[in-house]
């Protein structure tokens, strides 16, 4: 496979994510509305999918181990396709919740998947470089997503945004049936043996760098997590945006991304992993604090919201591709597994934090804005402590 193709192919495998949890984002508070739910049933929308992702992945991981990339992948996208199609025409809000926890699930193999395709094909640091070529259409993905899930809702109905990934679900499944190769070169066995998969998590969890590297992923997308749970409320319920205004910012924050993983590739060859993991912290920190202190001061604005959020994404541009296949990279016959554990740790993160942000949101900017405070500090502590100590190995 070309590197282009490969690039594709992890754009549309990774950006399955944000198709998921970004496109329904602005018909959130009208799907709630239109379902008569609570403000908690609606988060478990999100949060209970997201655990489902990060759980299925401890399991779909050792299992592409074992049989390859290429089954895991059709599969778990055929069954994505599904999931997707019955959640747009489910009667309930619990029954959405069920249709939403097993599109979690089978999100779970393309995530996964992309993560450990890269470490078959590319030695961490060229990986890196991949990844964020990967995440670069990853952003392109996301910045339609908002935008285009506002415009539908707005004319079609919330029901439609929620049928729209089933769509996106097809034309990666059509892809992978037609154009990629198997990645995996050398099938273990004995991945799902209950000793080995004991055996390898151990190992897996006791590495330094995958525990560094993990801690800085689960911040980030801790941090990321809480943007995208309270943000339509925030934004639309108390700032009084639109839907479609609101997708505009969305869109905004992806552009920011976009340019954080350009920024990486620029950073990578000079300061290596640790060194952009570290400069981008700062940016991290400043946005995280500038939000905290403006909602503490009264400043109650969407410009005091996005204007800090933009240097926190341009960070994420740089700490994701360097977090993920930071994890991944000491573990070339474990990249199933070890991918699995990274992303199972990121999704108990977001698990929390649903649950967090249901019981607190209280119809201010507050809980947003002092909880990407938290993270931004958590991403920082973390990027100048543990990676600077154990991301050796991919430094440079």
């Amino acid at each position: 496979m070309s590197p282009a193709l490969v690039a594709l192919l992890l754009a549309l495998l990774l950006g399955i994510q944000p198709v998921t949890t970004d496109l329904y984002l602005p018909a959130l508070p009208a799907l709630t509305a239109g379902f008569g739910a609570a403000m908690g049933q609606a988060q478990l929308t999100l949060s209970a999918l997201l655990l489902a992702f990060g759980c299925a992945q401890l399991v779909l991981g050792p299992l592409s181990d074992r049989f390859g990339r290429r089954p895991v992948l059709l599969w778990g996208l055929a069954a994505y396709v599904l999931a997707s199609a019955g959640g747009a025409v489910a009667a309930s809000i619990e029954l959405l919740i069920v249709w939403r926890t097993l599109q979690g699930a089978a999100m779970g193999a393309a995530v996964m998947a992309a993560r450990a395709i890269v470490r078959d094909l590319y030695q961490p640091a060229d990986g890196a470089h991949m990844m964020s070529r990967a995440l670069t259409g990853l952003g392109l993905i996301a910045c339609l997503c908002a935008p285009v899930g506002g415009l539908v809702s707005d004319l079609f109905g919330w029901r439609l945004a929620l049928a729209v990934p089933a769509l996106f679900g097809a034309l990666a499944l059509a892809l992978v049936w037609l154009r990629f190769d198997e990645s995996l070169a050398q099938h273990n066995p004995d991945a799902l043996r209950l000793s080995t998969l004991a055996a390898t998590w151990t190992m897996v969890l006791r590495h330094p760098t995958f525990l560094a590297f993990s801690a800085l992923t689960t911040a980030a997308y801790g941090l990321l997590f809480t943007f995208l749970a309270a943000s339509s409320f925030v934004f639309i319920q108390v700032l009084g945006l639109t839907k479609t205004q609101y997708g505009l910012v969305m869109l905004w924050n992806s552009l920011a991304y976009i340019v954080g993983t350009f920024v990486c590739r620029r950073w990578l060859p000079r300061f290596g992993v640790r060194g952009s993991v570290a400069r981008a912290a700062w940016l991290t920190l400043l946005g995280g604090t500038a939000m905290g202190l403006l909602a503490l001061a009264g400043v109650h604005t969407v410009w005091a919201l996005v204007v800090p959020q933009t240097l926190i994404m341009l960070a994420h541009g740089v700490h994701q591709p360097c977090g993920q296949t930071g994890a991944v990279g000491p573990f070339p016959q474990a990249a199933g597994a070890a991918s699995a554990l990274n992303g199972f740790l990121m999704m108990l993160a977001a698990f929390g934090i649903g649950g967090w942000l249901g019981a607190r949101m209280d119809g201010t900017v507050l809980p947003l804005a002092l909880g990407m405070w938290f993270w931004s500090v958590c991403i920082a502590l973390v990027a100048w402590t543990l990676v600077r100590r154990y991301g050796e190995a991919h430094g440079h």
